[in-house]
């Protein structure tokens, strides 16, 4: 693991780097990305740097400058580096008074990275009771605020499962924790709009373009009773296929699945770029 903060490699990456009063410690006042690594190799990297900056602007914060980033990302990714690694980047608040108001310091930038395991083929899903506010500020953004997703995720392993899903307050299918849903119904592929209140995922993005899917918003119900197939999606994940929902079972990889899970690994090639 290498940790670059502000402009500075950490000899230990495990080292103090934040003030204790940055705002994105005391408030969750930040956005992040991560980025998957392969043999040392960053995929999309510019599809990440374009959201961070989307991110940044939704919650009101200066633009990060993208070649100081690319800096952190390949101070990192210096000499031996594990295959498969997970490179995450964060922008916060930094220095602030001790509530929700910011101060006028400059905003913080870390870089880490760290080896990370495949995950594995196929992944078990429970609905959490809570929704996802659709219409609220943030919204679609990728925010350091993530308390109400590590107890959606708790709450999931509770019950067996290796990943949890909301609904939003409509009652519609939204997101997972860290993934995109996608599911077949009548021999159709879909997946949540981005009205939806879901995060604009890279890799869902990716299999819209070059394996297609119907963009549709419906209730969580849906894919809960009808859906015969079932898939997640992330920058780690890439195409995972859903074995269990709930108490239902599901074919998994499904041959829809299997067919965007092969169109990804002759494509995904096109975006790694070396750091």
């Amino acid at each position: 693991m290498r940790t670059w903060v502000s402009g500075r490699l950490l000899a230990d990456p495990d080292a103090p780097a934040l003030a204790a009063r940055d705002h994105g410690v005391t408030v969750g006042d930040g956005v992040f990305e991560v980025v998957k690594v392969v043999h040392g190799r960053l995929f999309a990297p510019g599809l990440h740097l374009e959201r961070l900056v989307r991110s940044a602007r939704g919650l009101g914060l200066p633009d990060p400058d993208p070649d100081e980033v690319r800096r952190g990302m390949a101070a990192v990714l210096e000499g031996e580096v594990p295959p498969f690694a997970r490179l995450r980047i964060t922008w916060t608040g930094g220095l602030a008074p001790l509530g929700t108001h910011r101060g006028d310091g400059q905003p913080t930038l870390t870089v880490v990275t760290a080896p990370v395991d495949p995950w594995p083929e196929t992944a078990t899903v429970s609905t959490v009771p809570w929704p996802r506010n659709e219409r609220g500020a943030l919204a679609g953004l990728k925010t350091t605020s993530y308390g109400e997703n590590v107890r959606a995720l708790a709450h999931a392993h509770e019950r067996g499962s290796s990943e949890a899903v909301f609904a939003n307050l409509r009652g519609h299918l939204c997101e997972g924790t860290g993934t995109n849903v996608f599911y077949v119904v009548d021999g159709e592929l879909r997946t949540p709009t981005l009205a939806s209140g879901c995060l604009a995922g890279v890799t869902r993005r990716l299999v819209l373009e070059w394996y297609g899917a119907t963009e549709v918003d419906e209730p969580i119900e849906v894919v809960t009773r009808a859906a015969s197939e079932v898939f997640l999606t992330s920058s780690t994940r890439d195409v995972q296929g859903v074995r269990r929902w709930d108490d239902r079972q599901l074919d998994a990889p499904g041959p829809i699945t299997t067919q965007a899970r092969q169109v990804w690994h002759e494509r995904e090639g096109e975006l790694f770029e070396s750091p």
